[in-house]
């Protein structure tokens, strides 16, 4: 059987990737819509390399006969139109962070927590973790099942496209203007991007975390173990295509490390890469197009009883979007549940 799928975003990065991977993966579909605001009408995107699709008015379009609606345009737009997709009888699988708390939503990693998806039928939305979020559970996943984890801190390096396409193209146009003796002043970012680091991702909070840190606590605890405590700092880095997270773990009970490195090692969609010796461990240039999580220079944490280090790279685009929401489409076909 094939499936009618619609992607809503279709002419942003991640939405664009979207249709990429329903192709890469060989994902059953009859028919594809490529779904955008009215600006975009008319404009052609691709599905995979021979087959273009003209961009249709996502105001006006009629969800009826849509199996899987996968959104990413935002939390703006996904709180709109995602319930009348949803009330056409689409699945929604929603990359924004729109509905990743409500609790009638499943918020879905499939290799971590694939079981949520048999909640889907109380609103017929599905959330995608946040990027950063998504290649930490990863992570934590095998480690958790191994030994409980009690406490996590966590240092994001996170890329420039997490932010879209005119973030890129400000690391870009900084950059260059730099080489010119010129200075370009941010519009995208709170403070010049090119040759700097920021530490602000999303708005301030009250408690002066920033919400994608708060992001990375709740969804964490929703997804893998309410009782794990996690601690954040994210970070924008001038990298286009690839988040990186330096991770401290602290768990209740001794791990050894080989049992650990073997967890990490035999976890579906993660891939270890660890002999710093040789030079053996993995950043972000190297992950961009990958469709695993890599883990690399595991080591203990000789600072507390029982405790691990490690370094967490995925390609955010990818398994940190929209892979993991192409994901989520297959499991719900192998699932029965569409």
């Amino acid at each position: 059987m094939g499936y009618n799928v619609a992607v809503v975003g279709a002419t942003g990065v991640v939405g664009n990737e979207m249709l990429q991977i329903l192709h890469e993966t060989d994902f059953p579909v009859d028919e594809v819509h490529a779904l955008a605001s009215a600006q975009s009408v008319g404009k052609e995107v691709s599905f995979g390399e021979e087959v273009t699709l003209k961009v249709e008015d996502l105001a006006s379009f009629d969800f009826e006969g849509i199996h899987i609606a996968l959104f990413s345009a935002g939390a703006e737009v996904s709180g709109t139109y995602a319930p009348k997709a949803a009330a056409a009888g689409a699945v929604v699988i929603d990359n924004s962070s729109r509905w990743r708390m409500d609790p009638e939503v499943p918020l879905v990693v499939p290799e971590v927590n694939g079981e949520a998806l048999e909640q889907v039928r109380a609103r017929n939305i599905i959330a995608n973790p946040n990027c950063s979020t998504i290649q930490l559970v990863m992570a934590l996943k095998p480690l958790h099942d191994l030994a409980r984890i009690r406490r996590v801190a966590v240092a994001t390096y996170q890329s420039v496209s997490g932010a879209g396409k005119a973030a890129m193209d400000e690391l870009f146009e900084q950059t260059k203007s730099i080489y010119a003796g010129q200075r370009k002043e941010p519009e995208v970012f709170p403070k010049p991007i090119a040759f700097n680091l920021i530490p602000h991702i999303d708005r301030f909070l009250e408690d002066d975390f920033t919400k994608e840190e708060w992001k990375m606590r709740v969804e964490t605890k929703k997804i893998l173990d309410p009782d794990i405590e996690v601690v954040a700092t994210c970070v924008r880095v001038p990298v286009f295509v690839g988040h990186s997270e330096a991770v401290f773990v602290e768990f209740a009970e001794p791990v050894d490390l080989d049992d650990a490195r073997n967890a990490l090692y035999n976890f579906d969609g993660l891939a270890v890469v660890d002999r710093p010796e040789r030079g053996e461990y993995v950043t972000p240039v190297e992950c961009v197009g990958e469709h695993a999580v890599f883990v690399s220079r595991i080591r203990q944490d000789p600072t507390v009883p029982y405790g691990l280090a490690f370094w967490v790279v995925a390609d955010n685009l990818r398994k940190g979007a929209a892979l993991n929401a192409v994901q989520i489409a297959h499991a719900l076909v192998e699932r029965g549940l569409v």
